[in-house]
């Protein structure tokens, strides 16, 4: 057996090693794969928010979702922590997580799960979280009702009605709108300004209640959230009103003074304030300042509103939480309300770090970071527990193995809960012990031996120890434990049992340990044997304690284990338990019950049996009684402490022990003596602890220990001391160097701790003290007093004092006193001086005295012995000395280092001074601009020398140019840069800038300064004193003033004025305005053709060439009220007397009122005198009928009626007539009574002047004289005027008169008149002198009625000559004249004359004639430049009276046009005429028998002439690349000028370049881009209203370094004369070409011309002078033939700042003629035109134009322009001038098409040209001079000139010819012409009509905006008429002609009226050729549009020189040319720079 041994171990060994290799390959695995590397515990996806409500007809879903490594479960739980299991139909859990609540019936609703507090809990190995709280619940559907209650209100309060709703659905239904009984609706809105409010908490808010609200209901509908159901309440509430009796105060309605209101965050909070009083009260909010009484007032904004008395909040933020305090006040008092405002923002929480590892040992902190409002509590769990922590912070000083898993942090308030959570992973060092490998369970036969091994990981390594039945195994010679570590950190532990026996059986037990943790391993080993019991041992226990013990079996197999005691088998009782493996177990083990002997028995089947027993003893510990010591202990008390045991086994210990804590050692102080106690056994039960005299020593824990068998207990108690103040450390008197810290200690100790203070003596003694103020340098800390950098002022008596209530305290007074050493307060300075003046150099040391003071220099000592210039002087002061150097004057030597030394008792100290002798810097110099823009300029200069002082600044001195130096601005620049930016600078202003150097001494001299010009930038102020009035009804004036001049940022170009009905959300149409240039001006704009009596707002913004500014205020006017444009209607009139009528009517439509109709007129007058506007009657009235009283009786009146506002009388109604009743007529007006006979009188009478009716019957009243006979009367028919009175007595006197009646009744009588029969019958008439009016060509008659006897001879004088019959005029029977058809001759005196033998008789008549007025005299009085005033006067010849005048007058090339004059006016004004215009004007008189004759014509014109040309110099500047042009230099001949068009070209170039066709006046324009040293021409066209003036220009380019050309012909000549073309030597000097061509073409042209005049005269004969339409057109067309590489490209972006232009905004304007842009005449441009001249200038004034010719002929190119056809026998134009390609030749006629007839060419018409005049054809070609039409045809040419005219009635509606270049224009209606052209209405629209080759601009007609457009018009007639139509002719105006000159058309200065040519496009975008149109650019200009177009007389006048001298013969000219001494006159040489100029006065005919 023994040999076997050493094999046996070798086997067992080697298992061991390759066990130990696996392992170590298994452990390396492991630690390569971590298992828990990814590993991690539980976290909420999907956490279920915190309240879930739902309808039992809906149910509910609640998701919980959550992620780990490994997957969590799921588990829902309640909120005690128990799990959730399903209840069928109401509640499951699916098997996704989610709580599933299905719908169910009403009756089956259980509150623990409808109504419940549930969570989600998510957990896995490493942990578990539970969710926030989620409160479920489930609403069965009720039914509810809501109601709306009275509320009662003080008239005048705001009312608050409140919807009621149930409280068992408040949470759920909200109100979402009210209704009233009247079908009114209010929602909730944010428009808090009306009477009615829906509060955001539901309440319905009305304020100012009145009378009227009580009569309506309210109800309110509400909508429950859950089921989407809304109702209306089901009663209606209503508003109970009272009245104020008196005054009230504010009382408050609801009762309750405090209300508590919460909202939840981003809602609305309203804080009702339900106070009402009268008067109504003021309310007002206040909100207390958190955590004090203290309150603000609520700043009312957009957020925070108050309706009445109601505080609404929107969006409410948690800042707005506090309380909130109402104040009502009335007059008659107040009331306050207070409400708390909690805003509840939505609870978060936050766990940081979410994630940690900590290694064993070391602290863990987490941190809860919250959010939300309000939180009531915060707590902690871990894995689902709670762990009693309620802090944010949670620290774990000392992380165990325990301590990890899943934290979390909950957050809750009533309301809501959240919840964070995080996790706890242990570190590296963190691993406990793991068992990886370990012995099974094993079954064996006695004999071999056994091998049972454990393997153990972890970190730090643990150890191994192994048990049996447990009891620890140690090595013997059976049992071996050895262990090894393997390379991977695993333990390896063996048991080796070497033989095993049956007794060695039973449970083996390995345990790994270390100081993190413990892991064990337990097996059974089974061998087969007899069952054997090991030996136990006495077991002691503890009463209370559980007994736990395992019966020790060995043997195999063993059948049954059973404990008895006292031969009873347990267990016996409740407290015993058995179990099959042999443990007993005894609970609350007690000494009489347990204490015994208990014996294990095993059995195994055989019977066979073992036994054991155990003792068990059971100990009491000792129970010592709870003592205490309550009362207060002071110093040297006795204690006595009894310490009682009440039970415990004997023999119990008793001892005492004392300690004291951290704390106790403070409170006790320095007091280390052993304290003096003793203790004293008075029982063996009882000891006592006495303590004869308290001391601090004795403050502690006093434990009372009692020990026995069973164990140790314990109880203390602690005891304080109370002891007084007493010195540790006592402060004494201290002395300390000044500027040192101070630290005087003083410290005292007792219990309580005593406070310990210091004080300072007031005063230099002690006695009184103050407390020591804190500052910087003295404080206090632990009793220690410090004074930092202590000084002088710090000496003094201090007092320490320590109290702490027990005694009276201590104190202590010291001394601190304070040495201080010679000590500078400044130890290096810099001194500084100017050289020559004297210095002062002082030193001041501190410190005790006395004090020496001693000077260096340079280090050298300084005598000021040894040099008169230094003196030392010392002065004592109260801290130190002061020694003073002086130096006389400085020196440059004296900038030295100078040192001064003081010293005293305590010590030395130095200070040095560096003296710097200075002086001024010097200029700065190199001052440049790096930069400019509009504000701001960047300069930098050269830093000059600084003068031995650093330069502090510079200062930078700008001004404006013009002012002077002592008015500048500065901008400081510190020293140290020489780069500085200057700013607020205004744009577009020259500035002078210089820059001065600055140091201490003083500043250098000014730089030379540099002038800059800021760039310019948009406007930034607005219009100033912007007034807008109305002028009528159609027009306002807008009148303002620019912006303050700061303000323009440049030049101001104009303004745009926008207007637009107010009130309308239409954009505003915008004018353009130029800028008026006069100071001060105001400028101001007519807004035309607005609406009647509408309100128009009008804005105004200037701009300038960078851009509009910013928009003025809008400022609103109505136009004035218009006149009512209706009659009153149904005007009615009728007679109520003979004096009075009544007119009635009815007003107007409103909508024709244009005004308020304020009173009525009524116009009447007699029909008779209705024409005579002074004999009408005005009555005024505001009714709608009057009644006119006063009239002649039985008259016929005519009346109408016109309502009148502020804006004047409208239109009359039509006239009506009314008669007035008839009355009794007037008496006779007189009577004759002719004797007939001696018994008859002829009694005659005339008729009554006012017979007030129809004449009925006379009565003639006769009487005998004296008699009382009674009164005969005799009826007499109407028609009858004589009666005979027959049968009278002779010789008696008879007395007669007359009467007359009418139907009403008789009248009064005539005058009595008496006469008496007789035999003598005297000659006499009967007949009355009498006025007959007679109206032309009807008859007239005259009576002459005569008696006597004989019969009398009856003889007529007219107009005192004797009557003879004729064939007009013959006397009838009964001696009348007869006049047929009177006629004006006729008027005057006609005398009847009768004679007898008796007597003789004459009566004269006089006759008036009714005719027409005659010519009336018209003279001119006075003329403007756009007005005549003429003076009317009628005929001296008129008898009939004159209505008034017709005026009538005409442009000399346009329509009559009339105005009517009323016969009161004297002067009459012409006005809206042209300027400079001839004009024709005649008159005619109006009567009531009709027009009479006209006037003679007065041919007058209006004032003002062409522009005049300016001196070359003040218009032209030249620079090398660019030409400055001042157009103010132009002089504008009295017609404002309207634009320039400038032209530019190289010398040596045929073709111009149109730089711009629109340059304002009065602005300077530049042309850019040209080339240095370049000769260029220049050609200028002024326009005014009165024509053109055409200058041109040569000018050389300064070179690149600024200097100027020779002229090119060596000086003698200028560039507008050629040199003479040299000849071949064979060739006669004569046939020189610039001599010849002239002398012929002077033949041929006056040949031309005389034969031209011929005809013109006869055919000016035919035409109608006056009336007729002027149907000849004449022109001046420019010859600019374009070449195909001149186009000047306007599409470049950057074009329109060349240009000089800026576009408006919103502007649409017609394209122009003469513009370049992109139209379609240049797209369909050839390359047509011919050679061009360079020379193209003609002077006028010159005599004979052709000697400046020099230029060879060029000959004829065929037909070279389409429209040029001659004729046969028409003059042919076989010469060409350059110039003269296109020329037109004289009498040529020609087929134009297309115009009038649409291009139907039968209907082609002839056109007949001009010939030339004055003999000559023009030096550069004469163009066309004009063109005739047919006498009285509609044709129209159009031809672009500087003068032109149309026929009215379709002066626009021209239409383009095929081939022909000409433009046509005509208006739309909609682009109406502010002109007003008359009559032109129906053409008021841009059309066009194109034709192939043409070119058009069209107007803003709609289908014209993009020039692709124009291509399908331009070919629709391209295939019909081609051939040579379709060669392009440029036409003036356009790019491609611009030079052709009618020389013919040259006219008297001053007579013409040329038309300009239209403006261009303002806002022409480059790249799209969009019109705009524009009020002031349409393409006839409104200027235009009543301006006449055509020649003005004087048509063959060549303009000649008004001074004689100049008026040179052609030889003369020509010889002067050739020397070279032509004056400037003829030749306006400039011989300075070789450039010349000629005056270009072109004239039209």
């Amino acid at each position: 057996m023994a040999h076997n041994m050493p094999n046996e171990r070798l086997k067992w060994l080697m298992l061991f090693a390759a066990v130990a290799v696996f392992a170590t390959a298994i452990s390396t695995t492991n630690a390569a794969n971590p298992p828990d590397a990814d590993q991690k515990g539980p976290v909420f996806l999907k956490e279920p928010t915190n309240r879930i409500d739902f309808s039992n007809s809906t149910g509910a879903e609640i998701e919980c979702k959550s992620s780990g490594n490994p997957m969590p479960e799921i588990i829902w739980i309640r909120s005690d922590g128990t799990a959730v299991g399903d209840v069928p139909g109401l509640r499951q859990i699916s098997s996704d997580g989610k709580l599933v609540f299905p719908p169910f019936r009403a009756e089956d609703y259980r509150q623990e799960v409808h109504a419940q507090v549930y969570a989600c809990l998510a957990r896995n190995q490493f942990g578990s979280i539970i969710s926030r709280d989620v409160h479920v619940r489930a609403v069965v559907a009720q039914y509810y009702d809501t109601d709306v209650n009275k509320a009662y209100v003080i008239r005048g309060n705001a009312a608050v009605l409140k919807c009621e709703i149930p409280s068992f659905v408040a949470d759920f239904v909200s109100v979402v709108s009210w209704h009233t009984d009247q079908n009114e609706d209010f929602l909730p809105g944010s428009e808090y300004d009306g009477k009615y409010l829906v509060l955001p908490s539901g309440e319905l808010h009305i304020r100012e209640v009145g009378p009227e609200d009580g009569y309506k209901s309210y109800q309110c509908r509400t909508k429950h959230r859950l089921t989407g159901e809304t109702r209306l309440s089901a009663t209606k509430g209503r508003l109970v009103i009272t009245e104020p009796v008196g005054s009230v105060g504010p009382r408050l309605t609801s009762g309750d003074e405090s209300r508590i209101v919460k909202v939840h965050s981003e809602r609305s909070a309203t804080l009702l304030c339900p106070a009402q009083a009268y008067p109504v009260p003021f309310f007002r909010w206040y909100k207390f300042i958190e955590g004090t009484t203290r309150k603000q007032a609520v700043v009312l904004n957009d957020r925070v509103k108050q309706v009445s008395g109601t505080l609404i909040i929107k969006d409410a933020v948690v800042e707005d939480s506090g309380k909130y305090l109402c104040v009502v006040n009335n007059s008659v008092g107040g009331e306050s309300v207070e409400t708390v405002l909690t805003v509840t923002a939505p609870l978060s929480a936050k766990i940081d770090p979410p994630t940690q590892t900590v290694d064993f040992g070391r602290p863990a902190v987490f941190t809860c970071q919250y959010t939300g409002n309000p939180i009531k509590t915060v707590s902690w769990m871990k894995d689902g527990k709670a762990i009693g922590h309620s802090e944010p912070v949670l620290r774990i000083e000392s992380v165990k193995k325990e301590d990890k898993g899943m934290y979390q942090c909950f957050v809750r308030n009533d309301q809501e809960s959240a919840e964070a959570s995080a996790e706890l992973k242990l570190g590296g060092r963190f691993d406990p012990p793991v068992i990886r490998q370990a012995f099974q369970e094993e079954t064996m036969e006695p004999g071999p031996s056994v091998f049972l091994k454990c393997v153990a990981g972890g970190n730090p390594t643990p150890e191994i120890s192994w048990e049996l039945d447990g009891k620890k195994i140690a090595n013997n010679d059976r049992y071996q434990v050895g262990q090894y570590v393997t390379v991977n950190g695993d333990v390896v532990s063996y048991l080796n049992i070497t033989s095993v026996h049956a007794n060695d059986g039973g449970l083996y037990k390995c345990i790994a340990k270390s100081k993190v943790g413990v892991a064990e391993h337990s097996a059974k080993l089974n061998v087969y044997g007899l069952p054997y019991i090991r030996q136990m041992e006495k077991k002691a226990i503890v009463a209370g304690e559980t007994l736990m013990v395992t019966c020790p079996v060995a043997g195999y197999p063993i059948d049954s284990i059973v404990w008895e005691r006292d031969n009873r088998a347990l267990p016996i009782n409740r407290k015993q338990k058995v179990f099959p493996n042999g443990t007993l177990i005894i609970e609350n083990v007690e000494r009489n019950s347990d204490q015994a002997t208990y014996t294990c028995v095993a059995k195994n089947q055989e019977g066979y049996s073992a036994r054991g027993s155990l003792e068990v003893q059971v100990m009491v510990l000792p129970q010592i009684v709870p003592f205490a010591y309550e009362d207060v202990i002071n110093m040297n008390d006795s204690i006595d402490l009894f310490c009682q045991i009440q039970k415990g086994d004997r023999p119990i210990k008793v001892h005492w022990s004392f300690e004291r804590s951290p704390s106790d050692y403070e409170k006790m102080g320095f007091d280390l003596l052993q304290p003096q106690m003793r203790t004293n056994r008075i029982s063996s039960k009882t000891s006592m602890l006495s303590i004869p005299s308290a001391s601090p020593a004795h403050t502690g824990r006093y434990t009372c220990i009692a020990s026995n068998q069973a164990g140790t207990t314990s109880y203390g108690v602690d005891l304080t001391v109370n002891v007084p103040p007493r010195w540790i450390l006592e402060p004494t008197d201290k002395a300390f160097a000044q500027g040192s810290d101070a630290k005087v200690e003083c410290k005292a100790d007792g219990f309580p701790k005593p406070q310990v203070t210091w004080k300072k003596a007031v005063g230099d003694t002690p006695g009184e003290y103050k407390d020591l103020k804190k500052s910087d340098n003295i404080r206090v800390e632990e009793g220690t007093l410090h004074i930092d950098n202590i000084q002088k002022t710090n000496e003094g008596y201090y007092l320490c004092e320590a109290i702490n209530g027990i005694g009276s305290g201590l104190s202590a007074v010291i001394m601190v006193s304070v040495q201080a050493p010679p000590e500078f307060t400044e130890k290096l300075r810099n001194q500084t001086a100017r050289r020559g003046e004297p210095a002062v150099l002082q030193c001041e040391a501190k410190g005790e005295k006395p004090i020496g003071i001693l000077w260096n220099m340079n280090n050298m000592r300084l005598d000021p012995k040894n040099d008169n210039r230094y003196t030392i002087r010392e002065e004592i002061l109260s801290a130190g000395v002061m020694s003073s150097l002086s130096i006389k004057r400085t020196e440059r030597s004296d900038s030295a280092l100078f040192t001064c030394v003081a010293t005293n008792a305590f010590g030395s100290d130095d200070a040095s001074i560096n003296m710097i002798v200075q002086e001024v810097p010097e200029m700065p110099y190199a001052l440049k601009v790096l930069d400019k823009s509009g504000r701001s300029v960047q300069l930098s200069w050269a830093q000059p020398y600084d003068g031995n002082s650093p330069l502090n600044r510079y200062i930078i001195e700008f001004k404006r140019s013009r002012a002077s130096w002592s008015e500048i601005d500065r901008v400081m620049v510190p020293g140290h840069t020489t780069e500085a930016q200057v700013q607020k600078l205004s744009p577009a202003t020259t500035y002078n800038i210089r820059i001065v150097a600055e140091n201490a001494i003083g500043t250098s001299q000014s730089s030379e300064a540099v002038t800059i010009i800021t760039a310019e930038e948009a406007p930034s102020g607005k219009p100033q004193n912007i007034k807008v009035e109305p002028v009528n009804q159609t027009t306002m004036r807008v009148t303002w003033k620019p912006p303050p001049r700061s303000e323009w940022n440049g030049e101001i170009l104009g303004y745009y004025v926008g207007y637009k009905l107010s009130n309308t959300n239409s954009s505003y149409v915008f004018e353009t305005i130029n800028f008026i240039t006069e100071e001060g001006k105001e400028h101001n704009l007519e807004l035309q053709n607005l609406r009647v009596y509408t309100q128009y707002s009008v804005v105004i913004q200037a701009f300038n060439k960078i851009g509009a500014g910013p928009l003025c205020d809008e400022e609103k006017q109505f136009t004035a009220e218009g006149t009512p444009s209706q009659p009153p209607s149904d005007t009615a009139c009728t007679t109520l007397t003979s004096q009075t009528i009544r007119v009635s009517w009815v007003s107007p439509p409103l909508e024709s009122a244009n005004g308020v109709i304020k009173t009525y007129k009524v116009v009447y007058a007699s029909s008779d005198e209705w024409y005579d506007e002074t004999k009408r009657h005005y009555k005024k009235t505001a009714s709608s009928d009057t009644v006119l009283h006063g009239l002649k009786k039985y008259t016929n009146y005519t009346m109408q009626v016109l309502a009148t506002t502020a804006g004047g009388d409208g239109v009359r109604s039509v006239p009506i007539h009314c008669q007035t009743e008839p009355d009794v007529p007037e008496a006779p007006t007189d009577v004759k009574a002719l004797v007939m006979g001696n018994a008859a009188i002829l009694v005659s009478w005339r008729a009554p002047a006012q017979p007030n009716g129809i004449i009925t019957q006379y009565t003639v009243y006769s009487k005998a004289e004296g008699a009382e006979t009674e009164t005969k009367t005799q009826k007499v028919p109407h028609y009858q005027m004589s009666f005979e009175a027959t049968e009278l007595e002779k010789n008696k006197p008879y007395e007669f008169w007359v009467t007359a009646s009418t139907t009403i009744g008789e009248g009064q009588q005539s005058k009595s008149i008496v006469a008496m029969p007789s035999d003598q019958v005297p000659a006499k008439i009967a007949s009355f002198d009498d006025t007959f009016t007679a109206t032309f060509k009807e008859d007239a008659k005259m009576p002459c009625l005569a008696v006597g006897a004989p019969q009398p001879e009856i003889t007529w004088k007219i107009k005192g000559v004797e009557f003879t019959a004729n064939d007009r005029m013959r006397l009838l029977p009964d001696g009348s004249l007869l006049i047929k058809s009177v006629n004006r001759q006729d008027a005057g005196d006609y005398s009847c004359h009768a004679e007898n033998s008796i007597a003789k008789d004459s009566i004269t008549h006089k006759l008036i004639v009714l005719a027409p007025p005659q010519s009336p005299h018209v003279t001119l009085s006075a003329t403007t430049t756009d007005t005549l005033t003429v003076k009317l006067k009628p005929h001296e010849g008129d008898t009939a009276p004159l209505h008034g005048y017709t005026l009538h007058y005409k442009p000399e090339f346009g329509e009559w046009e009339t105005a009517e004059v009323s016969v009161e006016s004297q002067k009459q004004n012409i006005e809206g005429l042209l300027c400079g215009s001839r004009y024709q004007v005649y008159a005619t008189g109006f009567n009531n028998i009709g027009a009479g004759e006209a006037s003679d014509i007065l041919n007058t014109r209006t004032k003002g002439q062409k522009p005049k040309l300016p001196e070359k110099p003040r218009f032209i500047e030249v620079s090398s690349n660019s030409v400055s042009l001042h157009f103010k230099a132009w002089k504008d001949g009295g017609c404002p000028m309207s634009h320039f068009v400038v032209e530019s070209k190289k010398r040596d170039q045929i073709e111009w370049n149109q730089i711009s066709n629109n340059v304002k006046p009065d602005n300077n324009y530049v042309v850019l881009d040209l080339e240095p040293a370049t000769w260029y021409n220049l050609r200028i066209t002024a326009h005014n209203s009165a024509g053109f003036t055409v200058a041109e220009y040569d000018f050389a380019t300064l070179t690149v370094t600024g200097g100027t050309l020779a002229p090119l012909d060596g000086g003698s000549g200028h560039g507008n004369v050629h040199a003479r073309i040299p000849l071949p030597a064979w060739m006669p000097e004569w046939l020189d070409l610039n001599f010849m061509v002239p002398l012929i073409a002077t033949v041929v042209v006056v040949a031309v011309g005389i034969c031209v005049v011929c005809v013109a005269l006869s055919r000016r004969r035919a035409d109608d002078m006056r009336g007729g339409q002027k149907d000849v057109y004449y022109d001046v067309v420019y010859n600019q033939t374009m070449g195909p590489g001149a186009t000047l490209d306007k599409r470049r972006p950057d074009l329109r700042d060349e240009l000089g232009y800026i576009a408006p905004p919103n502007r649409k304007l017609p394209p122009v003629p003469g513009s370049n842009y992109n139209t379609c005449d240049r797209i369909k441009r050839g390359r047509g035109g011919g050679l061009r001249s360079n020379h193209s200038t003609w002077d006028p004034r010159r005599p004979n134009l052709y000697e400046e010719l020099k230029a060879p002929p060029v000959p004829m190119h065929g037909n070279h322009y389409g429209h040029a056809h001659a004729h046969a026998g028409n003059v042919e134009c076989h010469y060409r001038h350059p110039g003269m390609e296109d020329e037109i030749c004289p009498y040529a006629t020609f087929h134009l098409l297309g115009f009038r007839e649409e291009m139907d060419p039968t209907k082609a018409m002839n056109f007949q040209t001009f010939p030339h005049q004055n003999g000559h054809a023009g030096p550069v070609g004469p163009g066309h001079a004009g063109t005739m039409l047919p006498p009285g045809h509609p044709g129209h040419v159009h031809s672009r000139s500087g003068s032109q005219s149309m026929p009215r009635a379709n002066r626009y509606q021209r239409k383009n010819s095929q081939g022909g270049q000409s433009s046509i224009y005509t208006p739309a209606p909609e682009y109406d012409d502010p002109a007003n052209c008359a009559e032109e209405d129906q053409y008021r629209r841009y059309t066009r009509v194109n034709s192939q080759g043409g070119s058009l601009y069209s107007g803003p007609g709609p289908e014209y905006d993009d020039p692709a457009n124009c291509a399908p018009e331009e070919d629709q007639y391209g295939s019909q008429y081609g051939g040579p139509y379709g060669q392009p002719y440029d036409h003036y105006g356009s790019r491609g002609s611009m030079g052709r000159r009618s020389i013919g058309s040259a006219r008297n200065p001053g007579t013409g009226s040329p038309e300009p040519p239209p403006p261009p496009p303002r806002n022409h975008d480059m790249s799209n050729s969009s019109f705009n149109d524009s009020k002031e650019s349409n393409e006839i200009s409104e200027a235009e549009c009543d301006r006449d177009h055509g020649p003005r007389g004087n048509y063959g006048a060549v303009k000649r020189s008004p001074q004689p001298k100049d008026q040179r013969t052609t030889e003369e000219m020509r010889k002067l040319i050739e020397r070279n001494e032509a004056g400037t006159k003829q030749l306006q040489l400039q011989q300075t720079n070789g450039a010349g100029f000629t005056a270009y006065d072109t004239m039209a005919v």
